[in-house]
């Protein structure tokens, strides 16, 4: 399938917008505000300390644009394994445009052109156990609970192992 937009090697990323927000590929301008929002506690206590101004050599990143102005990321992984083939995701959002369902916009912007123009079938993201908030709005987007990751990752604050919960959204799940 040489020439295909579904094939392995990643896509280059391309401006996705939604009826509120918009996804731009990730720039190194983005990162100070990315930084500033990653470090609140309400995002830190999910989130490694990490510096957005650099590429992730791993992962393909959209920065999350509200009213012009940035307001979180959304990051997606690609299982490139014919037979495994899936896309993860990742995201943060800015405490201060919570509860809105931005970050239900966000997520399920993304996962559309994942179905859509890479070819996926499949989307997993895989919170914190105890995480609820981040649980209800992927619940919201369609995600479905899968099983309960023991000892997935590891606290950065305090070192000890934590739980993690694995959901996933099928194509032929997808609401609307």
């Amino acid at each position: 399938m040489s020439g295909s937009p579904h094939e392995n090697a990643p896509s280059a990323p391309v401006l996705l917008t939604g009826e509120r927000l918009a996804l731009r590929p990730w720039g190194p301008a983005d990162g100070p505000e990315l930084n500033r929002i990653v470090a609140l506690p309400e995002v830190a206590r999910w989130w490694a300390p990490e510096d957005f101004t650099r590429a992730d050599d791993e992962a393909c990143r959209y920065t999350i644009v509200v009213e012009g102005a940035v307001r979180g990321l959304v990051q997606f992984y690609e299982e490139t394994d014919p037979d495994y083939r899936h896309a993860m995701l990742d995201i943060f959002l800015d405490p201060a445009v919570r509860g809105r369902g931005l970050g239900v916009e966000a997520v399920l912007l993304l996962i559309r052109w994942l179905f859509e123009a890479r070819g996926h079938h499949r989307v997993t993201i895989d919170p914190a156990l105890d995480n609820e908030a981040a649980i209800r709005a992927y619940e919201k987007a369609g995600f479905r609970r899968v099983g309960v990751l023991r000892e997935f990752w590891r606290d950065h604050a305090d070192g000890v192992w934590r739980d993690g919960l694995l959901l996933d959204l099928l194509r032929r799940d997808l609401p609307g």
